[in-house]
């Protein structure tokens, strides 16, 4: 079964049991290299549904002491198919990467980005 590491909403109770039917444990690990980031909420009667004017995002540094800490979470691939339709409105996309366990895994990312202050 594939591996998803999640530094946002993918790690709450209420998400997962939205999109996967289930609660999905998971274990803490960190994405190296990376710093958080922010993406525009562009429709706004999402931001306004969500409370907040951005998603959060992450960005490639190369710069080792980044970290962007979450948790990496065992998924079928149907969970995964499922993540796919969760983020895609929001212009997110799954990577493979390294987490500094060592281990690989799925990882959302939007190209389009801000910066992180407001």
């Amino acid at each position: 079964m594939p591996f998803l590491f999640s530094y946002g909403t993918l790690q709450l109770p209420d998400v997962q049991q939205a999109i996967f039917s289930r609660r999905i444990s998971g274990a803490p690990d960190e994405l190296p290299s990376y710093e958080l980031g922010k993406v525009m909420i562009e429709d706004p009667q999402e931001a306004q549904a969500l409370r907040r004017t951005y998603y959060d995002n992450v960005v490639f540094t190369g710069r080792p002491n980044d970290r962007v800490r979450g948790t990496v979470m065992e998924v079928t691939d149907a969970e995964l198919a499922a993540a796919d339709r969760y983020e895609e409105p929001a212009g997110y996309r799954r990577r493979v990467v390294t987490l500094g366990s060592g281990a690989e895994a799925w990882a959302y990312s939007c190209d389009r980005t801000n910066p992180t202050s407001e």
